[in-house]
């Protein structure tokens, strides 16, 4: 039991915060509902309670405190939307993830669980899971970072007196390659956050959390 629980939390942590896909819905919850538009697509409760409940385990995981539940929910179908807002713009530019690309990934998180990826399979239907649901899960977080990087990465450059810079900055003690890289990601993680507030305002979103049951 702990081997598979572990096996769960642990495909969590490495999809980060990856949108859930179509889920099997439970059966004490027969029925189903937007919770919110997003374009021309929709969010549905079942996805959004699914993504609440693992946003709670990890967070319960690390030991960091969980927000009320109406503050969870709400912050979990924000970070939805903006998922879904992604999507679409990979679809729309026609990205795609091939199947080596995506097998590699998947027995990656197999290999991180200390598992072959017969045995991540069998953990994940212990759980109720199946490896074509996590398949679907990655495959989605892999196009949302393609197009990350084509519409972020392109925003960032990075100049010889930056890197030169940055290197007397941290005594001499880092080479250019790593300057440059550190320099990266942190004008990525600014441009990122610049990105997300501005495909978010050119998007149509109707949120409907507070309605239905």
């Amino acid at each position: 039991m702990r081997s598979r629980q572990l096996a769960t939390l642990t495909l969590a942590l490495c999809l980060g915060l990856a949108p859930v896909g179509v889920m099997a819905q439970d059966a004490r919850q027969p029925l189903d509902r937007i919770v919110a538009v997003v374009n021309e697509g929709a969010i549905m409760n079942s996805q959004l309670e699914e993504r609440v409940a693992r946003t709670r385990a990890q967070m319960e995981a690390q030991g960091v405190e969980v927000p009320p539940d109406d503050v969870l929910r709400q912050q979990v179908l924000d970070r939805l939307v903006i998922e879904e807002i992604q999507l679409q713009m990979a679809r729309e530019a026609n990205l795609s993830v091939d199947d080596t690309e995506l097998n590699r990934q998947v027995r990656a998180i197999a290999q991180n669980n200390d598992m072959t990826l017969e045995q991540f399979a069998d953990a994940l239907e212990a759980d109720g899971l199946s490896l074509g649901v996590v398949r679907d899960q990655v495959r989605r977080e892999l196009l949302m970072r393609q197009i990350q990087q084509r519409r972020v990465g392109s925003r960032v450059s990075i100049s010889e007196a930056e890197v030169n810079r940055f290197i007397e900055q941290q005594g001499g003690n880092v080479t250019a390659e790593q300057a440059r890289q550190a320099l990266f990601q942190r004008k990525a993680n600014d441009e990122m956050e610049a990105w997300v507030q501005e495909i978010r305002s050119q998007a149509f979103v109707d949120e409907r959390l507070g309605s239905g049951s």
